[in-house]
């Protein structure tokens, strides 16, 4: 079997908990090289999950010629200098949520992508999901008739120290949690943002912690999201929630973004209430298989370059309507 051999630059809580055991079960992943600052923490992935070769610097690592894609979990403000570098030396790039901190810099790196032949995708796992595919298929039947209003809410524990608390880092709520909300919002309406209200409540450091946002689409659309790092500092705590309406009914749904296992979700129509139940297995897994697929197979990628500058482009007018850059 041809195999991909992947490197991942950082040992991150993400690579560490989510997406290098994705990888582990996928049959065509070659779990190659691990890079980080400290080349001991690369040393201990190396032999926690069996890589092949560790290095003490990112260079190092994208400069291998046997890697040929890599795995970017580095904090947000990181992402620009470091996926175009793995870009220019010809790796295709998975690159943690959210891709850039603006449409600009998306755009960038989307071209930059295309310029050396390479794939570049964005990193939402949820999106694989035998979940969202079955939502998605419930809208297009047209089961609770032609959608009006979306609302999705992702709150999360607030933390005593992280790099979500400093804006040189890309933090806050809406770069965190908010990407997820969007995303899903643009992945279930075709259509194009005309307008948006929005309102944060800041830390003392300068980071929205709660941000809650109003967008009307094209379509006649409207959607609304929240997201806060508001549930008790250091408690591990987080709430889901989306509720989907209709002209002929609504969709109910508590599954947690990336979440897998036995998942459901209720669709509420006049007298009666369907429980739709899915197994949905890990979704790092989905995502990287996926890619090695578009690298060995040729297939087209799910979160296209299009779809992820289009959510840039909505959060970078919601931070302009926050005034997070002010």
């Amino acid at each position: 079997m041809e195999k991909v051999k992947w490197g991942i630059l950082g040992t991150a809580n993400i690579a560490k908990g989510c997406t290098i055991p994705g990888m582990q079960q996928v049959d065509n992943c070659e779990l190659y090289a691990i890079a980080g600052r400290d080349i001991n923490k690369a040393l201990k992935f190396k032999d926690d999950f069996g890589f092949q070769k560790a290095y003490g610097s990112y260079e190092e690592l994208i400069e291998d010629s046997e890697v040929q894609a890599i795995y970017i979990p580095l904090p947000n403000g990181l992402h620009l200098k470091w996926v175009k570098e793995a870009l220019q030396h010809k790796k295709h790039v998975i690159c943690e949520k959210p891709l850039a901190l603006n449409a600009s810099a998306a755009r960038d790196m989307f071209k930059t992508a295309k310029a050396n032949g390479v794939i570049l995708m964005e990193a939402y796992a949820y999106l694989h999901s035998p979940y969202i595919k079955c939502l998605k298929a419930d809208i297009d039947s047209g089961l609770i008739g032609e959608i009006d209003y979306i609302e999705s809410e992702f709150l999360t524990q607030g933390y005593s120290e992280d790099i979500r608390l400093y804006k040189e880092q890309g933090g806050g709520a809406m770069y965190d949690l908010g990407c997820y909300c969007t995303t899903m919002i643009l992945s279930l309406i075709d259509s194009t943002p005309t307008s948006v209200i929005a309102n944060a409540r800041y830390t003392e450091l300068g980071v929205d912690e709660l941000t809650n946002a109003i967008i009307k689409f094209k379509n006649g659309v409207n959607a609304t999201f929240t997201v806060g790092m508001i549930l008790g500092k250091d408690t591990g705590s987080r709430f889901d929630k989306l509720y989907i309406h209709g002209s002929k009914g609504a969709i109910r749904s508590d599954v947690e973004f990336n979440q897998s296992g036995e998942l459901s979700y209720k669709i509420y129509l006049d007298k009666e209430i369907i429980e739709r139940k899915i197994s949905v297995p890990q979704n790092y897994s989905l995502e990287i298989a996926q890619l090695n697929s578009c690298i060995l197979n040729g297939e087209t990628q799910h979160i296209t370059p299009d779809f992820s500058i289009k959510n840039a482009e909505l959060m970078d007018e919601v931070f302009r309507k926050i005034g997070y850059y002010n």
